[in-house]
Protein backbone atom coordinates (compact mmCIF):
# COMPACT_ATOMS: atom_id res chain seq x y z
CA UNK A 1 0.00 0.00 0.00
CA UNK A 2 1.31 3.74 -0.59
CA UNK A 3 2.96 5.69 2.01
CA UNK A 4 1.48 9.02 0.18
CA UNK A 5 -0.04 9.73 3.35
CA UNK A 6 3.09 9.18 5.54
CA UNK A 7 4.71 11.59 3.05
CA UNK A 8 2.58 14.20 3.96
CA UNK A 9 2.52 13.79 7.16
CA UNK A 10 6.32 14.38 7.61
CA UNK A 11 5.91 18.06 6.24
CA UNK A 12 2.54 18.99 7.93
CA UNK A 13 4.37 20.60 11.05
CA UNK A 14 4.74 24.00 8.92
CA UNK A 15 2.65 23.47 6.18
CA UNK A 16 -0.74 23.07 7.69
CA UNK A 17 -1.39 26.82 8.39
CA UNK A 18 -1.34 29.20 5.31
CA UNK A 19 -1.56 29.30 1.90
CA UNK A 20 0.20 25.84 1.73
CA UNK A 21 -2.22 24.55 4.41
CA UNK A 22 -5.07 25.72 2.21
CA UNK A 23 -3.81 23.43 -0.47
CA UNK A 24 -3.02 20.48 1.18
CA UNK A 25 -6.61 20.50 2.81
CA UNK A 26 -8.14 20.07 -0.29
CA UNK A 27 -5.63 17.22 -0.96
CA UNK A 28 -6.32 15.95 1.90
CA UNK A 29 -10.03 15.62 0.23
CA UNK A 30 -8.75 13.56 -1.98
CA UNK A 31 -6.83 11.16 -0.68
CA UNK A 32 -9.41 10.13 2.14
CA UNK A 33 -11.79 9.84 -1.19
CA UNK A 34 -9.77 7.23 -2.12
CA UNK A 35 -8.88 5.48 0.58
CA UNK A 36 -11.63 2.83 0.30
CA UNK A 37 -9.73 2.20 -3.29
CA UNK A 38 -6.44 1.22 -1.23
CA UNK A 39 -4.38 4.15 -3.09
CA UNK A 40 -3.39 5.93 -0.21
CA UNK A 41 -2.20 4.50 3.65
CA UNK A 42 -3.47 6.96 6.36
CA UNK A 43 -1.10 8.72 8.10
CA UNK A 44 -2.58 10.40 11.72
CA UNK A 45 -0.24 13.49 12.67
CA UNK A 46 0.57 13.53 16.09
CA UNK A 47 0.45 16.77 18.17
CA UNK A 48 4.53 16.69 17.47
CA UNK A 49 3.35 17.18 13.61
CA UNK A 50 1.43 19.78 14.41
CA UNK A 51 3.53 21.90 16.67
CA UNK A 52 6.59 21.69 15.16
CA UNK A 53 8.28 20.47 18.50
CA UNK A 54 10.40 18.14 16.66
CA UNK A 55 12.90 21.10 15.70
CA UNK A 56 15.50 22.16 18.26
CA UNK A 57 15.36 26.21 17.43
CA UNK A 58 12.36 28.60 16.32
CA UNK A 59 13.59 28.55 12.72
CA UNK A 60 13.00 24.88 11.86
CA UNK A 61 15.75 23.52 9.54
CA UNK A 62 13.89 22.19 6.22
CA UNK A 63 12.98 18.32 6.49
CA UNK A 64 12.54 16.09 3.44
CA UNK A 65 8.61 16.32 3.43
CA UNK A 66 8.67 20.13 3.93
CA UNK A 67 11.02 20.12 0.89
CA UNK A 68 9.39 17.91 -1.62
CA UNK A 69 5.37 20.03 -0.67
CA UNK A 70 7.37 22.85 -2.00
CA UNK A 71 8.47 21.49 -5.24
CA UNK A 72 5.53 20.35 -6.27
CA UNK A 73 3.77 23.59 -5.67
CA UNK A 74 5.91 25.91 -7.41
CA UNK A 75 6.42 23.15 -9.93
CA UNK A 76 2.58 23.71 -10.93
CA UNK A 77 2.87 27.29 -10.89
CA UNK A 78 6.00 27.49 -13.10
CA UNK A 79 4.33 25.20 -15.31
CA UNK A 80 1.00 27.50 -15.34
CA UNK A 81 2.74 30.76 -16.11
CA UNK A 82 2.18 30.60 -19.84
CA UNK A 83 -1.57 29.26 -19.51
CA UNK A 84 -0.38 25.89 -21.11
CA UNK A 85 0.83 22.45 -19.61
CA UNK A 86 2.70 20.85 -22.26
CA UNK A 87 4.11 17.32 -22.01
CA UNK A 88 7.71 18.16 -22.00
CA UNK A 89 7.51 19.77 -18.61
CA UNK A 90 5.23 16.79 -17.39
CA UNK A 91 7.98 14.39 -19.06
CA UNK A 92 10.62 16.77 -17.22
CA UNK A 93 8.97 16.50 -13.59
CA UNK A 94 8.31 12.88 -13.58
CA UNK A 95 11.79 11.90 -14.96
CA UNK A 96 13.27 13.92 -12.32
CA UNK A 97 10.90 12.63 -9.98
CA UNK A 98 11.37 9.47 -10.56
CA UNK A 99 15.22 9.70 -10.58
CA UNK A 100 15.15 11.57 -7.24
CA UNK A 101 12.47 9.22 -5.28
CA UNK A 102 12.20 6.08 -7.45
CA UNK A 103 8.82 4.94 -9.50
CA UNK A 104 6.38 3.90 -6.68
CA UNK A 105 7.08 7.39 -4.95
CA UNK A 106 7.54 9.50 -7.90
CA UNK A 107 3.85 8.16 -8.90
CA UNK A 108 2.34 9.44 -5.85
CA UNK A 109 3.53 12.45 -5.96
CA UNK A 110 2.81 13.03 -9.85
CA UNK A 111 -0.81 12.03 -8.55
CA UNK A 112 -0.45 14.93 -6.31
CA UNK A 113 0.69 17.21 -8.84
CA UNK A 114 -2.39 17.06 -11.01
CA UNK A 115 -4.63 17.81 -8.50
CA UNK A 116 -2.53 20.99 -7.51
CA UNK A 117 -2.65 22.27 -11.00
CA UNK A 118 -6.51 22.75 -10.65
CA UNK A 119 -6.30 24.76 -8.20
CA UNK A 120 -5.69 28.81 -7.52
CA UNK A 121 -2.06 29.26 -6.62
CA UNK A 122 -1.38 32.07 -4.38
CA UNK A 123 2.57 31.92 -5.47
CA UNK A 124 3.22 35.07 -2.81
CA UNK A 125 1.66 33.82 -0.09
CA UNK A 126 3.13 30.16 -0.91
CA UNK A 127 6.65 31.80 -1.61
CA UNK A 128 6.72 34.02 1.20
CA UNK A 129 5.41 30.93 3.75
CA UNK A 130 8.47 28.87 2.23
CA UNK A 131 10.72 31.60 2.28
CA UNK A 132 9.95 31.30 6.52
CA UNK A 133 10.80 27.85 7.12
CA UNK A 134 13.30 26.91 4.32
CA UNK A 135 17.18 27.02 4.74
CA UNK A 136 18.62 29.09 2.43
CA UNK A 137 20.60 26.10 0.26
CA UNK A 138 17.07 24.23 -0.05
CA UNK A 139 15.69 27.65 -1.58
CA UNK A 140 18.93 27.77 -4.28
CA UNK A 141 18.17 24.05 -4.79
CA UNK A 142 14.49 24.74 -5.21
CA UNK A 143 15.42 27.60 -7.95
CA UNK A 144 17.57 25.04 -9.68
CA UNK A 145 15.03 22.90 -10.26
CA UNK A 146 12.58 25.33 -11.55
CA UNK A 147 14.39 26.36 -14.06
CA UNK A 148 14.83 22.55 -15.44
CA UNK A 149 10.81 22.99 -15.71
CA UNK A 150 11.47 26.62 -17.89
CA UNK A 151 13.49 25.35 -20.43
CA UNK A 152 11.98 21.69 -20.87
CA UNK A 153 11.13 21.65 -24.11
CA UNK A 154 14.47 23.65 -25.33
CA UNK A 155 13.07 26.67 -25.28
CA UNK A 156 13.01 29.88 -22.54
CA UNK A 157 9.93 31.33 -22.17
CA UNK A 158 10.01 35.01 -20.83
CA UNK A 159 6.18 34.21 -18.77
CA UNK A 160 7.52 31.13 -17.09
CA UNK A 161 11.76 33.20 -16.60
CA UNK A 162 9.21 35.74 -14.74
CA UNK A 163 7.58 33.76 -12.53
CA UNK A 164 10.89 31.91 -11.30
CA UNK A 165 12.15 35.51 -11.03
CA UNK A 166 9.00 36.35 -8.84
CA UNK A 167 9.30 33.33 -6.62
CA UNK A 168 13.33 33.65 -5.70
CA UNK A 169 11.96 36.96 -5.01
CA UNK A 170 9.46 36.24 -2.23
CA UNK A 171 11.37 33.44 -1.16
CA UNK A 172 14.63 36.31 -0.39
CA UNK A 173 16.47 34.83 -2.53
CA UNK A 174 19.58 37.77 -3.16
CA UNK A 175 20.04 39.14 -6.77
CA UNK A 176 23.41 37.69 -7.35
CA UNK A 177 22.32 34.10 -6.32
CA UNK A 178 19.50 34.22 -8.59
CA UNK A 179 21.06 36.20 -11.70
CA UNK A 180 24.38 32.84 -10.90
CA UNK A 181 21.54 30.28 -11.32
CA UNK A 182 19.90 31.70 -13.96
CA UNK A 183 23.03 32.42 -16.03
CA UNK A 184 22.86 28.38 -15.34
CA UNK A 185 20.31 27.96 -17.61
CA UNK A 186 20.03 30.99 -20.00
CA UNK A 187 22.62 31.29 -22.14
CA UNK A 188 24.81 34.66 -22.98
CA UNK A 189 28.01 35.55 -23.72
CA UNK A 190 28.85 36.18 -20.34
CA UNK A 191 27.32 33.44 -19.13
CA UNK A 192 30.61 31.85 -17.20
CA UNK A 193 31.05 35.05 -15.74
CA UNK A 194 27.47 35.42 -14.36
CA UNK A 195 27.22 31.72 -12.65
CA UNK A 196 30.12 32.66 -10.62
CA UNK A 197 28.87 36.47 -9.55
CA UNK A 198 31.43 38.24 -10.87
CA UNK A 199 32.28 40.62 -14.22
CA UNK A 200 34.52 39.90 -16.92
CA UNK A 201 37.00 42.69 -15.83
CA UNK A 202 37.64 40.87 -12.66
CA UNK A 203 41.34 39.88 -11.71
CA UNK A 204 42.39 36.53 -11.91
CA UNK A 205 42.51 36.73 -7.93
CA UNK A 206 38.94 37.92 -8.12
CA UNK A 207 38.18 34.78 -9.90
CA UNK A 208 39.94 32.24 -7.93
CA UNK A 209 37.77 33.63 -4.82
CA UNK A 210 34.56 33.81 -6.70
CA UNK A 211 35.19 30.58 -7.20
CA UNK A 212 36.07 29.49 -3.87
CA UNK A 213 32.86 31.19 -2.19
CA UNK A 214 30.38 29.61 -4.96
CA UNK A 215 31.58 26.30 -3.87
CA UNK A 216 30.75 26.71 -0.24
CA UNK A 217 27.73 28.41 -0.87
CA UNK A 218 26.59 25.38 -3.21
CA UNK A 219 28.23 22.69 -2.04
CA UNK A 220 25.67 19.43 -2.40
CA UNK A 221 26.64 18.92 1.33
CA UNK A 222 24.41 22.05 2.31
CA UNK A 223 21.31 20.29 1.40
CA UNK A 224 22.34 16.31 2.69
CA UNK A 225 19.54 17.18 5.60
CA UNK A 226 16.96 16.54 2.86
CA UNK A 227 18.14 13.21 1.85
CA UNK A 228 20.86 11.71 -0.48
CA UNK A 229 18.26 11.83 -3.32
CA UNK A 230 18.10 15.60 -3.24
CA UNK A 231 21.72 15.80 -2.26
CA UNK A 232 22.53 14.46 -6.01
CA UNK A 233 20.26 17.20 -7.80
CA UNK A 234 22.47 19.54 -6.03
CA UNK A 235 25.54 18.56 -7.45
CA UNK A 236 24.19 19.04 -11.10
CA UNK A 237 24.93 22.70 -10.05
CA UNK A 238 27.90 22.15 -8.50
CA UNK A 239 29.09 20.98 -11.81
CA UNK A 240 28.02 24.13 -13.78
CA UNK A 241 30.52 26.03 -10.93
CA UNK A 242 33.59 24.12 -11.60
CA UNK A 243 32.59 23.95 -15.16
CA UNK A 244 32.16 27.66 -16.10
CA UNK A 245 35.69 28.31 -13.49
CA UNK A 246 37.48 25.94 -16.15
CA UNK A 247 36.15 27.55 -19.16
CA UNK A 248 37.53 31.19 -17.65
CA UNK A 249 40.83 29.60 -16.42
CA UNK A 250 41.40 27.90 -20.07
CA UNK A 251 40.76 31.42 -21.78
CA UNK A 252 42.50 33.37 -19.35
CA UNK A 253 45.54 30.46 -19.38
CA UNK A 254 45.28 30.39 -15.43
CA UNK A 255 47.20 28.00 -13.59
Amino acid sequence: MANYGKWIGGGIGWVLGGPIGALLGYLFGSMFDSLSKGEFEYYQPTAKDFTGQGHKSNTPQTQHGDFTISLLILTAAVMRADKRVLKSELNYVKSFLISQFGTVQAAQFVLMLRDILKQDIDTQGVSKQIARYMDYSSKLQLLHYLFGIVLADGHSHSEEILVVETIANYLGISSADYTSIRAMFIKDNQNNYAILNISPQASDEEVKKAYRRMTLKHHPDKVAHLGSDIQEAAKEKFQKINEAYSAIKAERGMT
